[in-house]
């Protein structure tokens, strides 16, 4: 089909029922028994509709977000590192028990700071299981002796600050690498 003729049959109907053809877009994805379909008063063959479905679900698909937040957890108890590893895996678990899909991931950058993240395609939500994880956490090492400060609270990231991240643990890495020299002499 032409373009404009798309627009004429398609295209200015949506416009003018919902303001914009993208609001009717995004209602096709929308799951929901109560979701209206919005080519339901559109005369379109049904080879065109389907393509167009397929083209739109391609497109307008929704993303995963990642969510993060930095803090810094250290326990100076007889308990020390035990107590900071429980207390983390239990920050884990609040991730796979309130929410399966969402899983936290915690990478040491440098002892003591920690980095908490997920991945979701609703933001909010991303940040408050993040937020129930830090509670959890903070509960756990405070009652074994330890504490946690939250440096980072948690936050949708773009990818520019995974960058920064990346090289920042990488500059880490290599500034904790051996080197020649480093070895102690022997006479």
């Amino acid at each position: 089909m032409n373009l404009e003729d798309l627009y004429v049959e398609i295209g200015w109907p949506l416009y003018k029922k919902y303001g914009h053809a993208y609001d009717a877009f995004k209602l096709t994805l929308a799951p929901g028994e109560n979701t209206e379909d919005p080519f339901a008063d559109i005369s379109m063959s049904a080879d065109v509709k389907a393509d167009l479905l397929q083209y739109i679900k391609r497109r307008l698909a929704p993303q995963p977000i990642k969510v993060r937040a930095d803090i810094e957890v250290s326990c100076f108890t007889y308990e020390g590192i035990d107590a900071i590893k429980e207390s983390l895996l239990a920050g884990v678990d609040v991730g796979t028990n309130s929410v399966p899909a969402a899983d936290i991931k915690i990478k040491l950058i440098a002892p003591p700071i920690y980095v908490m993240s997920t991945m979701t395609l609703d933001k909010d939500k991303g940040i408050e299981l993040l937020n129930k994880a830090i509670q959890k956490i903070s509960e756990m090492i405070v009652g074994k002796g330890g504490k946690m400060e939250v440096k980072m609270a948690a936050k949708a990231v773009s990818i520019r600050e995974e960058t920064e991240l990346q090289a920042m643990m990488d500059r880490l890495a290599a500034e904790n690498a051996e080197v020649d020299g480093d070895e102690p002499e022997e006479e």
